[in-house]
């Protein structure tokens, strides 16, 4: 029992929606990043990152934390991400396609 609860409180599942996190791309995120996340212009390819990877770094711009030369832009466009949406994101870019 014992191991069993330390084993679900050092290694978090990341159980994100990836049809919610798609749709939430699609809205907010594809404008810069391309379809799928693939990169565009100057916005860099966000998409095939590891889940973690993804949700620390949304979850640092929503903090305000700058990130690289487009931070003001990213931290404008995570504040209002809850962590749900940033989990349903992380699942969508782990594996987008176009």
């Amino acid at each position: 029992m014992i191991i069993l609860l330390i084993a679900l409180l050092f290694n978090p599942v990341f159980a994100g929606d990836a049809v919610l996190g798609e749709a939430k791309f699609n809205q907010n995120c594809k404008q810069c990043h391309g379809p799928a996340g693939m990169g565009l212009a100057s916005y860099p390819k966000v998409s095939g990152n590891d889940i973690a990877y993804t949700i620390d770094r949304l979850k640092n711009y929503r903090a305000g934390v700058e990130i690289g030369p487009n931070s003001s832009l990213m931290i404008m466009m995570a504040r209002p991400l809850s962590d749900i949406d940033i989990e349903n994101l992380a699942a969508y870019l782990k594996e987008a396609k176009r």
